[in-house]
C-alpha cells in the first residue's frame, strides 16, 4: 500500500494515512505537507493557503488551520464530515497527546476506546489520545467539527536551562 501511495497509483484513507504518519513517528500533517522549519514569533495562514487533506471514499475533508511550524506543540484542525461518514479507527497516538473537539455544525460521535459520546452542535470534548479512536456522523446531514490536538511539551528545569 506504501509504495503505491508513493507512486500515486493509490490515495490513502484518512485511516491508512494516520497508520502510516504514526509508523513514521511523524504527525499527520507533516506527513501530508511540508513542515516548515522555521520558527517564527507570528504566522499567518490565509485560508486559500490550507493544507487539505481529501478522503476519495469518503468524502472526508481535512482542513490544517494552524501553521505547519516544526516544533510547535498544537495543531487546530477543521473536520468536514458528510452525512453517514466516519474517519474509521484512528490508532493511539503517543502518550501525552490530547485531543479537544468542538462541534460545529451538525452532532457527531465520538468514540474513545470503547466509549463513545454524543456531541451536538456547540459541545466539546476533550480526551487523551493514547488509545484507539474516531468519530462518526450518523445523520443525514453534513457535520462539521474543530480538532486541537496537542502534545505535552517538557520544559527543562531551572537548574537544566542555567538560571
Amino acid at each position: 500500500m506504501l509504495s503505491k501511495v508513493e507512486r500515486g497509483e493509490k490515495s490513502p484513507t484518512i485511516g491508512v494515512a494516520k497508520r502510516i504518519a504514526h509508523a513514521l513517528e511523524t504527525s499527520f500533517s507533516a506527513l501530508v505537507g511540508d513542515e516548515g522549519t522555521t520558527r517564527r514569533a507570528f504566522a499567518l495562514v490565509r485560508k486559500e493557503q490550507r493544507q487539505v487533506f481529501r478522503d476519495a471514499e469518503t468524502g472526508f475533508e481535512r482542513h490544517l488551520l494552524s501553521p505547519l511550524i516544526a516544533g510547535i506543540p498544537v495543531e487546530v484542525v477543521l473536520h468536514h464530515l458528510p452525512a453517514k461518514a466516519s474517519t474509521g479507527k484512528l490508532p493511539p497516538y503517543p502518550t501525552g497527546v490530547t485531543k479537544h473537539v468542538l462541534a460545529s455544525r451538525g452532532r457527531i460521535v465520538v468514540g474513545v476506546d470503547k466509549i463513545e459520546t454524543v456531541l451536538e452542535e456547540g459541545d466539546t470534548l476533550y480526551f487523551e489520545a493514547d488509545v484507539e479512536h474516531w468519530v462518526e456522523n450518523r445523520t443525514a446531514r453534513p457535520a462539521e467539527y474543530y480538532l486541537v490536538i496537542s502534545a505535552a511539551q517538557t520544559f527543562p528545569r531551572r537548574s537544566e536551562a542555567g538560571s
